[in-house]
């Protein structure tokens, strides 16, 4: 696939529809999403929150959604209950996306995450981003730009299997992981390069599989032939990297917030590593935003 649509399409196309449990739903903008997946016919889904308030929000923007036979609406009391009926409907199979709404992703995640009735795997959770970038003609995949803070290198391993598994869901059978850094040579004061040799040697002593990973590299290098020609870099990954891993948070984030607003990247993003994939936006993303994250939801999810 080289383009978020192509996600949306392939996502339109799933047998047995997956069905999403909202959290918190009855908000305008996630509303937007909903209707957006319904009419594309994405998913099913179970809408968690006040039921008169629901409704009442429903009937505002999208009366045709009040009865639709795509849509439950759940009626709850209050943010926690809301998003532990929505996690418990993930957990009992009775929903296969989780989705965050009008709540602290903190509240969401809590509830995901507690140990009675959670979707816990004993893997580390991480947020892996999917960009469609002008002048590029593939997809790019970003990780973690929101949930491990400083990731040490048996975190950063676990960060690379979940991206790879996102890729594959994608279509990319075996992606090209690139673990970002300053250099390309390893340099025991930098921490990132030590990490990028040790998940390279990991990837080919078998230890990380469906996959190839090639570091430390630089972002021009990882991204770009011409500039891994010139820098006399020639292997498997110079210039064709799939699935870029930053360094940690903040270097994630700041190159996901780069894509998005300086080259005017289209997005889309899931937290993976728990039992079943969680759409976790932000009220600032636009609803063709949300729409790429749901739609990457259903494909990992049925992969």
């Amino acid at each position: 696939m080289e383009t978020l649509s192509e996600i949306v399409q392939q996502a339109a196309h799933l047998t047995d529809r997956p069905c999403t449990a909202v959290a918190c739903a009855a908000d305008p903008d996630v509303l937007d999403s909903v209707e957006l997946a319904v009419s594309r016919g994405l998913a099913t889904f179970k809408l968690y929150d006040d039921k008169q308030l629901l409704v009442k929000t429903l009937q505002a923007k999208y009366p045709q959604l009040v009865d639709h036979p795509d849509i439950e609406l759940v009626d709850c009391n209050g943010i926690q209950h809301a998003a532990q009926l929505a996690v418990d409907a993930v957990a009992t199979g009775d929903a296969q996306v989780l989705m965050k709404g009008n709540l602290p992703t903190a509240a969401l995640m809590k509830a995901a995450l507690r140990k009675e009735a959670g979707l816990r795997t004993g893997n580390v959770l991480s947020h892996v981003a999917v960009f469609e970038i002008p002048g590029f003609d593939k997809l790019y995949f970003v990780t973690d730009s929101a949930m491990s803070l400083l990731p040490d290198l048996q975190v950063k391993a676990q960060i690379v299997q979940n991206a790879v598994i996102v890729a594959r869901a994608c279509g990319v059978e075996v992606p090209v992981v690139v673990p970002i850094a300053a250099v390309e040579s390893v340099n025991p004061a930098m921490q990132a390069t030590l990490d990028a040799a040790s998940l390279t040697m990991m990837n080919q002593r078998g230890q990380l599989q469906n996959c190839i990973v090639e570091g430390p590299m630089a972002l021009d290098n990882a991204i770009s032939l011409e500039a891994a020609q010139h820098k006399g870099l020639s292997g498997p990954a110079a210039g064709k990297a799939d699935i870029l891993v930053a360094p940690n948070l903040e270097a994630g984030n700041i190159l996901y917030k780069s894509l998005t607003y300086f080259a005017r990247a289209k997005v889309g993003g899931i937290i993976q590593g728990a039992s079943a994939p969680i759409v976790v936006t932000s009220r600032s993303d636009s609803a063709e935003t949300k729409l790429h994250s749901l739609a990457l939801a259903l494909l990992v999810s049925k992969n």
